[in-house]
């Protein structure tokens, strides 16, 4: 299969600051499946943005937009494996859990936090492409859009503290499932009479191997830790070491051509 990942800016060889792209990213990357990167455009872009793919597949040529179905179609297709096939019951639906708190409740979050409290940080990385007439048209669009979104949603109704309390709240029990997922590894190894490898990455599920979960829940992090119109989370996330941890240690294994987030380990 011959496949490409539009990510929406310019560039190869880097992470950018989208947590549903880096998803993407990793998930294909879990599986060894080779792709290259463009910018593409959100005129061609099937669901209106990114990521989306082109690819040849058993379907013929085409485009195909949202992370998750893309994901689902590959799976589907045998040119990704299915990570969960040997879940459990409650580990499929633990897994399930993780990835909507991140991608249907964080999200928003972090949305509110890029676009309106850092608009002026946001928008020429966001809109960088475009000439600087079109990034403040669009970019006035593009606010208004995000402003009535939240507000129909229920995040724009909140008040600033409550967002951070919000977001404070899915970063601390994340960090701690991921304390319980290296500790079980840990012990496990040495209960097998090895040693901690301390570049192995350890897992969301506590698994000898990733799960989805791994694919969304690094996608975050490392959104986390680039984006300059994301301050406050930022210095969330860098104050809990377990995920700078858990998100070294998948970086080092599966994107060590990239270069890393600021105050990297």
């Amino acid at each position: 299969m011959n496949l490409t990942v539009y990510r929406g800016l310019a560039g190869t060889n880097r992470y950018i600051w989208s947590a549903f792209v880096t998803k993407l990213e990793t998930r294909l990357r879990l599986a060894g499946v080779s792709y290259r990167t463009e910018a593409g455009s959100m005129s061609q872009a099937p669901r209106g943005k990114v990521p989306y793919v082109g690819y040849d597949g058993q379907g013929g040529d085409g485009l195909m937009g949202d992370s998750t179905m893309i994901i689902k179609k590959f799976v589907k297709e045998g040119v990704l494996p299915d990570l969960n096939e040997r879940l459990t019951a409650r580990e499929k639906a633990v897994d399930l859990a993780i990835r909507a708190v991140c991608e249907d409740k964080l999200s928003f979050y972090l949305t509110k936090e890029r676009w309106i409290d850092n608009f002026y940080a946001m928008r020429p990385v966001a809109l960088g492409s475009l000439p600087y007439f079109m990034q403040l048209v669009i970019g006035n669009f593009a606010y208004s859009k995000v402003v009535r979104t939240l507000y129909g949603q229920g995040t724009g109704r909140l008040l600033p503290d409550e967002v951070h309390e919000l977001k404070l709240e899915v970063w601390e029990n994340l960090n701690a499932l991921l304390a319980e997922s290296r500790n079980a590894c840990i012990t496990s190894t040495v209960t097998e009479g090895g040693g901690w490898d301390r570049d192995k990455p350890f897992w969301v599920l506590g698994r000898d191997e990733p799960t989805e979960a791994d694919a969304t829940v690094y996608g975050f992090i490392v959104s986390s830790l680039l984006c300059d119109a994301g301050p406050d989370t930022r210095k969330m996330v860098q104050g809990f070491p377990i995920l700078v941890d858990y998100a070294t240690r998948v970086h080092n294994k599966y994107f060590s051509d990239y270069p890393m987030w600021p105050g990297e380990m």
